[in-house]
């Protein structure tokens, strides 16, 4: 098709899929060399040079870490579905605070019957919890007296002796202070997420950030003065008005304070964000220039000691790109290998949880739907908690 239509050819090829790594690990499982599996991306599935050896440069990644996690345990993640405002590019279904202040000890209460009512069914199955991840929405948009009873709450009803790794997402630099993450260091979180997207002021306010490139340097500042020796920081390339100058800025700014761990996500516009839906009114980079950053980004960051291990892909992204995280070595997300790489059972819990048990002998993944909006999980929260029935083993 790319010769008929004389149009540039996909850096990925034919595929489509989400998880492009995964392939690359199932050849590697099967015994083929290193140049054996970039030769299939590049002759059967038609991907660039770059894209085959990003592939498999995850995959290898993946594969001594998938060899210590625990064969039987699970992962839990619990959704916050709570943010200061919503970013342009944005299609989760999340509240405002203002809206949403009144809600949010309802919500934490509902929460807190799903995290027993699961924990119970987990104890139940004899099944060790590995990695623990809190999302959203912004977790540290909840005060800090409700993010401690929520953390409370899954410590007293869920055996987390032999968790590896816990996760809480503090991604805007404007709900964090210094009291809250002095909460998630009592209860053990050792990785967190500091996620500026742009280091450009200018480019913030268009994107609907209520913080500054100097509040996400007071942030990372904070998270260390506590303790934190973990953080993660996303960026994004193809921001509506960037240029590659900005986009360099940015790397080069986050690069300064030195995060462990260092997502790059390629611009995707969602169907039911407010980009979508105002399209014509923001400048985006062409696809070309977005290949450009991203390529730009794996050399500068491996620079600095720091190489894939985690990737996938969204629909409508600007290039037909994809994301990648960057970590240095040791430092690699144990839940963002699962859930991506869909090795193990990650139960979710809280509105738009997607629940996906995976069986590693027939490789057989089934899904539970939590709802996604707030009221209607408080409302339907029985029927919430009778759908994880399944998971109760006899």
């Amino acid at each position: 098709m790319s010769e008929i239509t004389d149009e540039t050819k996909s850096p990925w090829g034919i595929l489509t899929g989400i998880r492009p790594a995964k392939i690359a690990t199932k050849l590697l499982d099967e015994g083929m060399s290193d140049d054996e599996v970039i030769s299939y991306f590049i002759n059967e599935c038609g991907t660039t040079y770059e894209k085959a050896s990003l592939a498999l440069e995850a995959a290898r990644a993946l594969r001594p870490i998938r060899d210590d996690m625990y064969q039987d345990g699970v992962s839990i993640y619990i959704g916050i579905p709570f943010c200061p405002s919503r970013c342009l590019y944005c299609s989760f279904v999340t509240n405002g605070t203002k809206q949403a202040a009144a809600l949010m000890p309802e919500y934490i209460e509902a929460l807190k019957k799903e995290i027993k009512y699961t924990a119970d069914i987990i104890s139940h199955n004899g099944t060790p919890v590995e990695t623990v991840y809190i999302g959203g929405g912004t977790p540290t948009t909840l005060t800090p007296r409700l993010l401690e009873e929520m953390i409370d709450c899954l410590y007293d009803n869920c055996d987390l002796s032999k968790m590896k790794e816990f996760t809480v997402e503090a991604g805007r630099p404007d709900t964090i202070t210094e009291e809250k993450l002095k909460v998630l260091k009592k209860y053990n979180v050792d990785r967190i997420s500091i996620n500026p997207q742009s280091m450009n002021d200018s480019t913030l306010k268009i994107i609907g950030r209520a913080h500054s490139a100097d509040d996400i340097r007071e942030a990372m500042k904070m998270a260390r003065h506590c303790g934190f020796d973990n953080i993660n920081m996303d960026v994004i390339a193809g921001l509506p008005g960037e240029d590659m100058e900005m986009f360099k800025y940015t790397l080069s700014e986050v690069e300064k304070l030195e995060p462990e761990d260092t997502t790059v996500h390629t611009m995707s516009i969602k169907r039911s964000s407010r980009l979508n839906e105002y399209l014509d009114e923001y400048d985006l980079a062409k696809g070309e220039l977005v290949a450009e950053m991203v390529s730009y980004a794996r050399k500068y960051l491996a620079e600095r000691g720091k190489f894939p291990y985690y990737m996938y892909r969204q629909k409508n992204q600007l290039g037909n790109l994809e994301n990648v995280g960057y970590s240095k070595p040791g430092f690699e997300s144990l839940y963002n290998l699962y859930i991506m790489e869909e090795i193990q059972t990650i139960i979710s819990l809280g509105c738009g949880g997607v629940t996906k048990t995976v069986d590693l002998e027939t490789k057989r993944i089934e899904r539970i739907f939590n709802v996604k909006e707030a009221k209607d999980y408080i409302e339907r929260l029985d029927e919430m908690l009778h759908r994880k029935d399944v998971l109760r083993r006899i």
